[in-house]
Parts: structure tokens; sequence; C-alpha cells
């Protein structure tokens, strides 16, 4: 997904691979990965980045509304320093839907736990948006996340379409769901948001970069 000219720096979040097997143990590992995370914005920003970007988009969405997504923002942006720019998953997914002019129904899959629907449901719902199916695939551990098929992700999109889905999102950046978004955009025929290119394209576009990437979704080839 990267222009010309662009590089990408990557400092590492700390997430101990413990076992996950119930809203309570995700909510611990949530809370373990908001402590790691000055840390790596500290180490990060001794490249003098333009951008940032918070790479876990469960921690976007963790606070269940625009002003706890905000002040997270916020936090982000002091912790860095000024004239740095910040994208996170929830405004990158709002102003993705708003580019594809997707109106109310949303649908959702992600590597969560149940715990995460009511704040995912209260922070769209602010923008105006219905999520009307979930697809919680509840990931035994964090990095398990990444060890999935392309049938598995495929197989997972297909759970939460239907008719009345104007368009599906994924959360879980751990997922590996952008190449299978490109393709599933063509066979079912209505936008499928993957949260690592909305982020990327966020940061991109918030950096006046508009480069057209083909390959990553309309959203990265369209807008």
């Amino acid at each position: 997904m990267r222009p010309r000219g662009v590089t990408n720096q990557t400092a590492r979040m700390h997430g101990a691979d413990v076992k996950v097997g119930s809203d309570a143990d995700f909510a611990h590992v949530v809370e373990a990965l908001f402590d790691s995370m000055g840390a790596a914005i500290d180490q990060v920003v001794t490249c003098r980045p333009d951008h940032l970007i918070l790479g876990i988009s469960a921690l976007a969405v963790w606070g269940g509304s625009k002003t706890a997504s905000d002040t997270l923002k916020q936090s982000i942006a002091s912790r860095a320093g000024g004239g740095v720019g910040v994208s996170i998953a929830t405004e990158a997914i709002v102003e993705a839907l708003q580019a594809y002019g997707v109106k109310k129904r949303i649908a959702i899959v992600e590597p969560y736990y149940p715990v995460i629907q009511p704040r995912m449901q209260s922070y769209f719902a602010e923008f105006g948006y219905e999520v009307v199916r979930f697809n919680h695939m509840q990931g035994p551990q964090l990095t398990e996340y990444t060890r999935v098929s392309a049938r598995d992700l495929i197989e997972a999109l297909r759970a939460i379409d239907g008719p009345e889905v104007e368009a599906l999102v994924q959360f879980g950046a751990n997922l590996p769901m952008a190449a299978v978004a490109d393709e599933a955009e063509r066979w079912l025929n209505k936008p499928v948001i993957a949260v690592n290119i909305a982020t990327y394209w966020h940061a991109l576009r918030h950096s006046g970069i508009d480069d057209k990437m083909v390959g990553h979704t309309r959203l990265l080839a369209d807008f």
C-alpha cells in the first residue's frame, strides 16, 4: 500500500501471548495493550514522523464513544509531540464509510469477544450507523489472529453479509484481510472496509498524499 516516497517506520506494542477464552480475558488483554502504548510511541517518534497510525483497532473503539476515541487520539498526539498527525481505526472507518457513501446499515467481523459489541454499536450509532450483524471470531490468543487462511476470512465475511447490509467492516489489525477484502468487493458488489487499509488510507489522505493504489479495495484505488 505504500506509495513511492513514503516510508513506514514501526514500533511494536507488547501484547502478552496468553490464552483468551472469555470476555474477561479479552478485556484484560486490551488493558495491558493500553499500558504498552506509551513506550511504543516514544520509540517510533525518534525518526520524527509526520503521521502516526495506531495499529491496534480494539483500543480505538474500547471507550465506546466519539469522545473517548477523540481523547485517545489526542493523548497519542500529545505523547508524540507537536505537529504529528494521528490516525486511529474508528475515525478512519467512519471516513471510509462516508467516502463510499454508505448511509445506514453495516456489519462487522473481528477476532474479538462479544464484550466489544456494545462499544462498537455505541460508537457507530453516534454517526448514524446501525450494526446489523457481528461475527466475533473469538481468537484464542492475540498471535492466533494471524494464523487464519483466506478461506477462513471469506467464510467470516459471508457470515455477516446479507441484502440489508450496505458495507462490511473488519476490525482487528492482526487479521490478514487486505487482499481478501479487495477480492470480496468484486464478488459481493459492495464496500468491504479492512481496518489496515482504512487507517493507512486515512493517514495518507490527511497527510496530503493522494496517490491511488490498485489492489487494496476501492478505498485506496478510487478515493
